[in-house]
């Protein structure tokens, strides 16, 4: 089934994980379409298209236990939360405005606690408190490792603390927020002193990374995309 509604390129896409079949498309536009699976294998897709947003929607995640609720992302600098129930010009209820210095690239939902990650052209990646979340609120985190555009991330399948990102710095990092700071460190805290406590593990050798995915049924095993091919690897920290 082919849908001509979005006018022009889009990077968003994503299938709903409670609600089989339905599925989400954002494009360069700032419109979000739903399709909505229905009798003999096609799919209804609202015509009226969600576009609270103000630039172009870079990323969409529905909610991992709400099928109802969807989370995007744009260049116009804000995430936004979506309850599609409602008319699409009314279905907005969640902003959080300057999310990010420029634009957001990014978002993945906690498959169990009410937060979400985003990154951005920035290079930071933030954890949000969906229980705080809309307006000019402050992030329950904030990351700056990468040194160039986030490009890939996600939470963990199985531990709610840890998360990867990558970015366009050639790096995959793994996070885990449980870690804090040892105060009783010996003589070689000084080589770390400027990198995050929960900072994990650096991955490097890839270059132009586009994206990352843990595996769903081997703990720990990461799959990333990149200009120089496909990486698959496994630490010993998760």
């Amino acid at each position: 089934q082919a849908f001509t509604g979005h006018g022009t390129e889009g990077f968003s896409l994503d299938w709903s994980k409670t609600e089989p079949g339905l599925l989400a498309s954002g494009d360069c536009n700032k419109n979000i379409h739903v399709w909505r699976p229905a009798e003999g294998g096609v799919w209804n897709i609202n015509t009226e298209p969600y576009s609270s947003h103000t630039r172009s929607v870079e990323d969409i995640r529905w909610s991992p236990n709400e099928k109802n609720v969807m989370a995007s992302c744009s260049c116009d600098k804000t995430i936004k939360i979506w309850d599609v129930r409602a008319e699409p010009n009314r279905a907005c209820m969640l902003t959080q405005g300057n999310a990010h210095f420029s634009d957001v690239n990014v978002i993945d939902w906690n498959p169990t606690d009410p937060f979400l990650l985003s990154g951005g052209d920035d290079g930071i990646v933030k954890v949000w408190d969906l229980r705080k979340f809309g307006g000019i609120s402050d992030p329950l985190a904030t990351f700056k490792h990468h040194t160039s555009p986030v490009t890939s991330l996600e939470w963990h399948h199985e531990d709610s603390t840890v998360f990867a990102s990558s970015g366009a710095d050639d790096q995959i990092a793994l996070w885990d927020l449980a870690l804090e700071r040892d105060a009783e460190a010996g003589g070689d805290v000084d080589k770390i002193k400027d990198l995050p406590p929960q900072l994990l593990f650096i991955h490097q050798g890839l270059q132009d990374i586009k994206e990352l995915h843990w595996h769903k049924k081997v703990p720990g095993l990461i799959l990333a995309t990149s200009h120089t091919g496909f990486d698959v690897f496994k630490t010993i920290s998760v």
